[in-house]
């Protein structure tokens, strides 16, 4: 019996049309806004918006600030993308065997993080990341250093966001990689003991080729999210201390909604989708070239 029209479109329709609401018609309009120099007052008034060509990609290229931005986005996703999978994996790893106890409240405690509210986060790690008072500067005194100003000093405020990030995001692709490791047959691993492999060499030959396909989900989304990092920064530093923790996303806000020139703002988004896309598709591709 075939499904009337009318009923797919009934269920399909509100769906089809809140996407368009809200997400394909804001991308259209984002594009166009791209190639004018619309600012806080065409908001009122559209007509006081003029087309400018790519005025605003030429301008993006040639700003400092946005390759500061860039390249401080760049650095926290070459450091945080693999100590996120490589202890994600680990933790999964160790939760995974069968002489771990506990296994739900580990998985819960790890996973915790990733749906806390970033805001009560950010209060947390600045008070623990204090120089004078924080826990983390406590600690290392007991061993007789002198912990830096984290937050404070240039050099040590992207590893501090970092620091956030990583432990803020282990916790979901723990949950992930466990999926995919409960998901290996046994008689794999039973084969190659059979065959002499010791515990790494199983992990090497055997877990690792068999995660693939949960390994190259992990780093795509990973490296999506990370490229659009905003939240951590924004809360912990505001960009400082001199634009050393200023990211993309971070850059975009600052123009579109501090600035308001939201046409300056979209040209850069529309730049980090380019970014994203690009990085995306090598990915994807470079795993069609393994299978």
């Amino acid at each position: 019996m075939k499904t009337p029209l009318r009923a797919i479109i009934g269920f399909i329709g509100p769906s089809i049309i809140l996407l368009l609401i809200f997400m394909l018609i804001p991308i259209v309009v984002s594009l166009v806004i791209s190639f004018t120099d619309f600012d806080v007052y065409a908001i009122y008034d559209w007509g006081r918006a003029s087309f400018i060509g790519f005025e605003n990609y030429v301008n993006l290229m040639q700003d400092p600030l946005f390759w500061r931005a860039l390249l401080n986005t760049l650095y926290a996703l070459v450091v945080a993308m693999p100590l996120t999978v490589v202890l994600a994996l680990s933790f999964a790893t160790l939760i995974n065997r069968e002489a771990t106890y506990f296994k739900n409240f580990f998985k819960v405690s790890f996973y915790l993080p990733s749906i806390t509210n970033t805001v009560a986060i950010a209060i947390v790690w600045a008070w623990m990341l204090n120089p004078d008072y924080g826990l983390i500067n406590w600690f290392l005194g007991l061993f007789g250093i002198q912990g830096p100003n984290w937050l404070g000093d240039p050099i040590w405020a992207m590893p501090s966001v970092i620091m956030l990030v990583v432990w803020k995001a282990v916790g979901y692709n723990i949950i992930l990689f466990t999926a995919g490791l409960q998901n290996i047959p046994d008689y794999l691993y039973e084969a190659a003991e059979l065959d002499g492999a010791s515990r790494f060499q199983q992990f090497l030959h055997v877990t690792i080729p068999s995660l693939r396909p949960t390994i190259f989900f992990v780093t795509v989304m990973t490296v999506i999210g990370y490229l659009q990092l905003f939240e951590e920064p924004y809360m912990l530093t505001a960009g400082g201390p001199l634009n050393s923790t200023l990211s993309i996303v971070l850059y975009l806000y600052r123009q579109g909604f501090r600035f308001f020139k939201l046409g300056y703002a979209s040209s850069i988004a529309f730049m980090l989708f380019l970014m994203i896309f690009a990085l995306t598709y090598m990915q994807m591709s470079a795993r069609r070239s393994e299978v």
